[in-house]
């Protein structure tokens, strides 16, 4: 690693539970993928399969050994457990979970309809064994701006207490839906809203794929914000951006801000409300 002889703000490191940087394989090749992740393991935190690519990629062992050889964790997106619900075939996408040793599994409802009581029996009954991250929001346009401030914050609260480790706030891998608008603009409001809501900064990960959602996130929540859906070729841009040595967020921080916002990992700040419901439970910690 080069030598850094500036004043930037504090990253924590892996592995840690705020700062996360989760990128999404929608079918990169797998020499890109290998490249990508071996050069770049130490500011990776996880890995999405996503949508449901993981039954047409040839080389996943490869891919999945690849990221435990490097230390990254890795899943497989909620739209596969959404198929298998609708499906009726959620113990087979058990049985593909263990084939490939996750230890991190998507609850979302973002395409197929789910019923709450369905969501959170699963969220708890699949927390007993595995790191659930569960997504809020909705991928149609329509749907998502149809969706109340209210019922977003009441669908992050509930999904913690029912058993998700952390809740995917959804924007898809377009960036044009969910915390966003049509023409891909972060909806500020509903940010601000769910940003000061009842549980921890670090239990929310945002969807950010593309460089203006990412600068956008990083100046209203800083530089240790959990994004995610990052292409594999942003890698080391979203560092850059996170520490201000981008022009995008060059001015963002002074020395004396940097000394503000920057605690050490273990205290890193809150949501202004206490925390969730079986917080100090510790389990999977070492995953996160």
């Amino acid at each position: 690693m080069t030598k850094n002889f500036l004043d930037l703000p504090y990253r924590s490191v892996k592995p840690r539970t705020s700062g996360i940087t989760s990128l999404i394989d929608n079918g990169v090749p797998t020499k890109f993928f290998m490249d990508v992740i071996e050069s770049n393991a130490h500011l990776i935190d996880i890995v999405k399969f996503g949508w449901c690519t993981a039954l047409v990629t040839k080389d996943l062992e490869q891919k999945i050994e690849c990221l435990k050889k490097n230390s990254v964790n890795y899943y497989f997106g909620g739209t596969l457990f959404e198929k298998a619900f609708s499906q009726n075939k959620i113990e087979e996408f058990y049985n593909f979970l263990k084939k490939y040793k996750c230890t991190i599994m998507e609850i979302s409802d973002g395409t197929f309809a789910i019923s709450r009581h369905d969501k959170t029996r699963h969220i708890t009954d699949f927390s007993k064994e595995f790191y659930v991250l569960s997504e809020v929001g909705k991928k149609d346009i329509e749907e998502a701006d149809n969706m109340p401030i209210s019922q977003w914050i009441d669908e992050i609260l509930h999904d913690l207490a029912a058993g998700a480790s952390k809740v995917i706030l959804e924007a898809r891998e377009s960036g044009e839906s969910g915390i966003c608008d049509a023409q891909g603009n972060l909806r500020e409001d509903l940010v601000s809203s769910i940003s000061n809501s009842r549980f921890r900064a670090s239990d929310a990960i945002w969807e950010a794929p593309n460089k203006m959602l990412q600068t956008s996130f990083i100046t209203a929540l800083g530089p240790n914000v959990n994004l995610a859906n990052i292409p594999f070729e942003d890698v080391i841009g979203l560092e850059t951006l996170r520490l201000g040595i981008r022009s995008d967020t060059f001015n963002l921080y002074d020395p004396i801000q940097i000394k503000k916002i920057s605690p050490p990992a273990d205290e890193m700040p809150y949501f202004p409300i206490p925390r969730r419901i079986g917080e100090d439970t510790g389990k999977y910690s070492a995953f996160l």
